[in-house]
């Protein structure tokens, strides 16, 4: 069995970017037209016309613009079309680090500190199988991380628990706080005061 994982950044309970539309984004990008980005991902051009209108609508400002006419005529990034592309990127990186790292979670006892623990609220638990998906705001925003059935029973996650997602490197685990008190840095935690976790989009 393989741990896979997906990403999305959401505004307002609206996604504004997947896997698909950040592809999208980056065809555009390199080919400076939307229809040429069309026929190299081998889309529709309505399709593709609809996921940016979605895109630029859960925006407060768009992420892709089109000038018509004149040499410079095209489809293009604006600046924050281009910041929100190499988050997505980012991020992806290194979910998909921690995720390959066999070794990389042996060893929890690392000290916590306000830099790698951040602090949020669970939204959701979503069970499937044998894996949960835990919607968790950290504002301002909304990370969704998929873990274990086991871990989820284990730590006794469920909505309105305050939880922190705990970021060393490229190790990102889920630490729930025991009585209410969150983690003490600098201590060894014990179990089940920290789990693994696998970040989706």
């Amino acid at each position: 069995m393989k741990a896979k994982t997906k990403l999305w950044f959401t505004e307002d309970g609206r996604t504004v970017m997947g896997a698909g539309r950040a592809e999208l984004l980056k065809t555009i990008d390199e080919e400076k037209s939307l229809r040429k980005a069309c026929q190299k991902l081998g889309i529709s051009y309505k399709h593709a016309w609809m996921m940016l209108k979605k895109m630029n609508e859960a925006l407060d400002e768009p992420a892709v613009i089109t000038i018509r006419g004149g040499k410079d005529q095209g489809t293009f990034l604006t600046d924050l079309g281009r910041k929100l592309l190499a988050e997505y990127d980012a991020n992806k990186k290194l979910i998909n680090d921690a995720v390959e790292d066999e070794t990389s979670w042996e060893n929890v006892g690392f000290k916590l500190s306000a830099r790698n623990k951040l602090p949020g609220k669970v939204l959701n638990v979503e069970k499937s199988g044998l894996v949960s998906k835990i919607t968790i705001e950290l504002e301002p925003s909304v990370m969704t991380s998929v873990v274990t059935e086991e871990a989820v029973e284990k730590l006794d996650v469920k909505p309105g628990d305050r939880i922190y997602a705990v970021i060393k490197s490229t190790e990102v685990m889920v630490a729930k706080a025991v009585g209410g008190k969150e983690p003490v840095g600098g201590k060894e935690p014990s179990s089940p005061g920290l789990q693994k976790s696998d970040i989706s989009d």
